[in-house]
């Protein structure tokens, strides 16, 4: 092998070495505010744990509740209309 081609296998395996040395090294602490704001949403973290039972409202009542609240999207109640602009609309 000439001397031009040990110079130009040499650069390229040079140059594929610092593409490989400058590849990312991701901070230690990547995604931890994440990982932070998500752990300060839960409550209780033990809650799962707990097997005693909900007390408050029977479940006719919760079922009535849950039945009127559906019905509610279903069909809303009108809003009253404070004000009306005509905004682009003609009096012809």
């Amino acid at each position: 092998m000439n001397a031009f081609a040990r110079l130009t296998v040499s650069l390229a395996t040079l140059a594929l070495t610092g593409c490989v040395a400058t590849s990312p090294n991701w901070d230690s602490r990547f995604g931890e505010a994440a990982r932070v704001a998500a752990a300060q949403q839960i409550i209780s973290p033990e809650a799962s744990k707990n097997t005693d039972p909900v007390a408050g409202i029977d479940g006719k009542a919760a079922q009535g509740a849950m039945g009127e609240y559906a019905k509610s999207f279903t069909n809303p109640e009108p809003q009253p209309s404070i004000m009306t602009i005509g905004v682009g609309a003609s009096g012809q």
